[in-house]
């Protein structure tokens, strides 16, 4: 008769060590995810492009990273972190290459085509979110989750650096950089990245899994939350360049310097949401950051004036937005079964990515070139907003943690 091998214990060590590292590939694949939005302005410029083509550039990479989650997900929950980050690092590289190339030849629609696949890079969450969960104790999930979640400060460091890095390098080169950074990550993942001992592949069918993940009413509650929280991250993360160009009138470099502000304030705020979410209940947190973050939407309505107001209003709103982003991420990894852990965050960081896709586009198509506004899209993002409060309040039901 044979006994199982106990599992080895986990050191804080190893904890800390694969937490940086995911953490490193989060925020690397962030910033390749996010490599169209701070060059808008100027694709704009130089195409020729409606503020409706404009906005359509810079959404269509969210496309593809919010429900290319869905399989990123479940496959995780197969083959592990170690195997899927690198997997998809490298598989990022060739569609920042096209970038590059779309860019050079002048042609809108390849670079529509390029942008699309480009989202593989933002699918990288969902890999981080189980394999984070599955180094530390529920009671420390949320600290992990929040740590890692600040790697979507890759959208900060695009938003700084990418004008910059095509000033200094060119824009080519610039390009070329980034895909280099991406395989140099995924080789230093490989090779010092572990799964958790307490980690086992499920070799369930995917299509399963998926299935049974979406028949839990906790994974459509808090993908909703999602959506508004992260979705509202990533819509400004990725849309604040061109709203401060039309609205201020702000040059590129000038735009993206703000737009790393406001994403600096989101990463910091995300790991605080988790802590405070393990501390006093994710309800709670989520919903002083929707009712926040509506609040926020009804003043920017009113264009407040540059420097410090305007700062204020954008900087307060990423606060919030990264708060709920690491409660409703704390709730999920109290809440979801563990074997499906994987599967449930696959669909709701689909959805916060959605969330995330939409906006751009609805501002686009409200956008009132006369008077510089965006007065309808601002308020149909407030209205969202204080559905989610009310939804973390009074709809979504008490759970017991797993």
């Amino acid at each position: 008769m044979t006994t199982a091998t106990p599992a080895p214990p986990i050191t804080s060590r190893a904890q800390a060590t694969n937490l940086a590292l995911a953490t490193l590939a989060f925020t690397v694949s962030f910033w390749a995810w996010n490599l169209v939005g701070p060059l808008a302005i100027t694709y704009a410029a130089d195409l020729g492009l409606s503020a409706g083509q404009k906005s359509v550039l810079v959404a269509i990479p969210i496309l593809v990273g919010s429900l290319g989650r869905i399989i990123t997900g479940a496959l995780t929950d197969r083959y592990g972190g170690r195997t899927m980050f690198p997997a998809l690092l490298i598989a990022t590289v060739p569609f920042v290459l096209l970038i590059a190339v779309a860019g050079e030849l002048d042609s809108y629609w390849l670079l529509l085509v390029a942008g699309f696949f480009l989202g593989v890079g933002g699918t990288t969450f969902a890999v981080g979110i189980p394999f984070v969960n599955a180094w530390y104790d529920p009671s420390r999930r949320g600290f992990a989750t929040g740590v890692f979640g600040a790697g979507m400060g890759g959208t900060a460091l695009s938003a700084f650096f990418t004008p910059r890095f095509v000033d200094w390098f060119g824009y080519f080169t610039t390009h070329v950089i980034i895909a280099v950074v991406l395989v140099v990550v995924a080789v230093i993942c490989r090779a010092f990245m572990r799964d958790s001992p307490r980690w086992a592949p499920n070799h369930d069918p995917v299509l399963p899994k998926l299935v049974g993940a979406a028949k839990l009413p906790i994974t459509w509650e808090m993908g909703f939350l999602y959506a508004a929280a992260f979705g509202g991250f990533v819509a400004f993360s990725t849309y604040l360049p061109t709203y401060l160009n039309d609205v201020y009138s702000i040059d590129t470099q000038g735009a993206g310097t703000r737009t790393a502000g406001f994403a600096i304030a989101a990463v910091i705020a995300r790991p605080a949401g988790g802590v405070l979410a393990d501390r006093y209940g994710p309800r709670l947190i989520t919903f002083i950051s929707c009712a926040g973050a509506a609040v926020l939407a009804i003043w920017m309505l009113t264009k407040p004036p540059l420097e410090i107001p305007a700062g204020i209003d954008f900087v307060l709103m990423a606060l919030f937005m990264g708060l709920g982003s690491g409660s409703v991420f704390t709730w999920v990894a109290q809440v979801a079964p563990p074997e499906r852990v994987g599967s449930v965050t696959g669909i709701v960081g689909a959805a916060g990515g959605l969330g995330g896709f939409f906006p751009p586009m609805v501002m686009g198509a409200t956008y009132d070139a006369d008077a510089h506004s965006y007065t309808l899209g601002l308020a149909l993002l407030s209205a969202f907003a204080v559905a989610a409060a009310l939804t973390t309040a009074f709809v979504i039901r008490k759970q017991d943690r797993t």
